[in-house]
This record gives structure tokens, sequence and C-alpha cells, in this order.
């Protein structure tokens, strides 16, 4: 200890360079510092909804048909959500009282310029799982001609038949 009393100056000089060295020291790394953020995350469901030109009405109706007469109508299905969506047309409340083959069904895509068969039978025998229609766009509608033939030829014991059914339209997000 007797250095340290010998020459004050250097002592106190000394014992001040260490103290500002170990502070430099320990405060150099307080200088960093970083941030990152990532607000507003938002997420928000689209829509699947459709729109049909006859909803609620019969597509085609005939009533006091003779063989050979032929009726026909037209809807539009539009899907009108944001999300393209897988399109099915099913049948329910089905009867026919006709023979085989003598009141049919023909179900057409009549689209564009292009017409596209989808269904060509018996009124009621439409596949039980429905028809798949392909994918639809977020806004593409197309159009359906329904056309009903009383078969020409058909016998005398089709007289005061009935065929009906309902079709049902349904949809489901494609993936």
């Amino acid at each position: 200890m007797r250095f340290l009393t010998r020459n004050p100056r250097r002592s106190l000089a000394a014992i001040l360079t260490a103290l500002m060295a170990t502070a430099v020291a320990v405060g150099s790394g307080a200088d960093f510092s970083s941030h990152s953020a990532n607000p507003a995350n938002t997420f928000s469901s689209g829509t699947l909804v459709q729109s049909n030109s006859k909803s609620g009405v019969a597509i085609v109706t005939g009533s006091n048909l003779k063989p050979g007469d032929v009726r026909s109508g037209e809807v539009t299905i539009t899907n009108t959500g944001s999300l393209a969506g897988s399109f099915k047309l099913a049948e329910s409340s089905a009867s026919n009282g006709f023979g085989a083959g003598d009141m049919t069904l023909k179900i057409e895509d009549v689209t564009g310029s292009k017409t596209t068969d989808i269904y060509s039978g018996d009124i009621g025998k439409v596949p039980a799982g429905g028809i798949a229609l392909g994918s639809y766009a977020a806004g593409e509608a197309r159009t359906y001609r329904f056309t009903t033939t009383f078969a020409e030829g058909s016998p005398n014991s089709d007289q005061g038949k009935v065929a009906k059914a309902d079709y049902e339209w349904d949809a489901t997000p494609t993936h």
C-alpha cells in the first residue's frame, strides 16, 4: 500500500482511469436495440351465395298434354358470392305415374354458344346424389334449359297420369 501514498496524484489518476474503462466497457452494449412489429392481422370469411332466376316457382310445367307434346323452360343460376363454388342439381319429391320412357326430361346447359347435355331420362330418375355441374367462379352465371316430352305413341294407360319433381341447387366452396 505504500505505492498509493507515495504519489497520491498518480494513484488517483490510475483509479479514475480504471473506473472510466469499466464504465465504457459496461455501458457500450446498452446502446444496441431492435424492434419489429406486424400489426393489424385481420381475417374475414368469404361468401357462397346463389341467385335463381325462378326461385320459388316451377322451371317448366304442362297440363292437358297429348302424346308428342313438348314443353321447355329456362333458369339461370348465378354465384353471387365472393367464393368459387362446386354446384350440383338434385331432384326431390319426385313421382312419375307414366310408363317408362313416356314422360321424359332433358336438362341442358345453354350458357354461351355451346349446349351441353346435363341429364336425359325419365322425370323422377335423376341420380340420388344429384348431378355435378362443376365449379362456378364468383359472379359466374349459367343458364339451364329443362325440356319435357310426352312420348309420341304413348299408350292409353298414360291418360290422366301425373309426373312431378322439385329441383334444388346446392353449392359448396371449391378448395
